[in-house]
C-alpha cells in the first residue's frame, strides 16, 4: 500500500474526531461559563447585601465602652433559612446554611441565639430539626437554639421569627445571597424597625457551592421577581 493509501484513512479518522472534539471542547466552555457566572453574579449579590447594610449597622452594632471601661451587650439572633429536605438525613444545602449561619455569627456578640427555621415541607422531619441536630451533632454548636419548624415558605421563616428578633441588637438571615437579600426585604416589609438591625450573613465564598450556585442564582432572582410582583418587597 502506498503512503498516500495509508494517509487517507488516517486522514479520514481525524476528520471524524475533530466534530467530538469540538463539541467536547464547546460543551466544557460552556459549564465553565456557568458556574463562572454563578461566581459572579453571588459574588455581586454578597457585595451589594453588605453595601446596603453596612450603611446604616456598623456604628450601632459594634459594642461601645461603657462609663466603666466594658463593653454594653450586643445581643444577636442568627436565623437560618431552611431548604427542602425529603428524608431522615440532613441534605447538602442545609449542612452548608448551618455552616452559614455559624460562620456569620459576631464574636464580640454578648449573647447569640442560633433560629433553625423551616417545616417538614418535603418529609416527615421538619427542616429546623435536621438543621438543629446536624449544628449540635457535627458542628459541635452548645449555644442557645430555638426551632422554627412550622413554616412552608420563606415569608412564614421571617414573620414566625419575629418574636425571637424584638430584643436583638443583630439580626442576620443566613442562606445564600439572594435567598438572603429576599428574607431581608421581607423582614422590611414586616418590621422596618427590626430591618434595621439587620447584618450581612456569610453566604459567599469563591469556590464554595460552586456546582449549586447558577442555581441558587436563577432561584434567587425568579424569588425576587415574584415577591416584587406580589408587592412583598420593594
Amino acid at each position: 500500500m502506498s503512503p498516500v493509501s495509508q494517509a487517507r484513512p488516517r486522514d479520514a479518522r481525524r476528520d471524524r474526531r475533530s466534530p467530538l472534539v469540538l463539541a467536547a471542547l464547546g460543551s466544557i466552555g460552556l459549564v465553565a461559563g456557568v458556574l463562572a457566572a454563578g461566581e459572579v453574579l453571588s459574588a455581586r449579590a454578597a457585595r451589594a447585601e453588605r453595601a446596603q447594610l453596612e450603611g446604616s449597622y456598623p456604628d450601632r452594632a459594634r459594642p461601645e465602652e461603657g462609663p466603666t471601661g466594658g463593653s454594653e451587650s450586643l445581643r444577636e439572633v442568627i436565623v437560618v433559612l431552611g431548604y427542602g429536605n425529603p428524608g431522615q438525613r440532613i441534605n447538602a444545602v442545609n449542612r452548608w446554611r448551618v455552616d452559614v449561619g455559624l460562620r456569620s455569627r459576631d464574636p464580640q456578640a454578648t449573647s447569640s441565639l442560633l433560629v433553625m427555621a423551616g417545616g417538614a415541607v418535603h418529609g416527615e422531619v421538619s427542616e429546623a430539626e435536621h438543621m438543629a441536630r446536624f449544628a449540635r451533632s457535627e458542628r459541635g454548636y452548645a449555644g442557645p437554639l430555638v426551632l422554627e419548624d412550622e413554616s412552608v415558605t420563606t415569608w412564614e421563616n421571617v414573620r414566625n421569627a419575629l418574636p425571637l428578633l424584638e430584643d436583638a441588637d443583630r439580626i442576620v438571615l443566613a442562606s445564600d445571597p439572594l435567598h438572603s437579600v429576599r428574607a431581608e426585604g421581607f423582614l422590611r416589609t414586616l418590621r422596618p424597625d427590626l430591618a434595621a438591625r439587620l447584618a450581612p450573613a456569610e453566604g459567599n465564598r469563591l469556590g464554595e457551592q460552586i456546582l449549586r450556585k447558577p442555581a441558587f442564582v436563577v432561584m434567587g432572582l425568579e424569588g425576587l421577581r415574584r415577591a416584587r410582583r406580589d408587592g412583598l418587597v420593594s
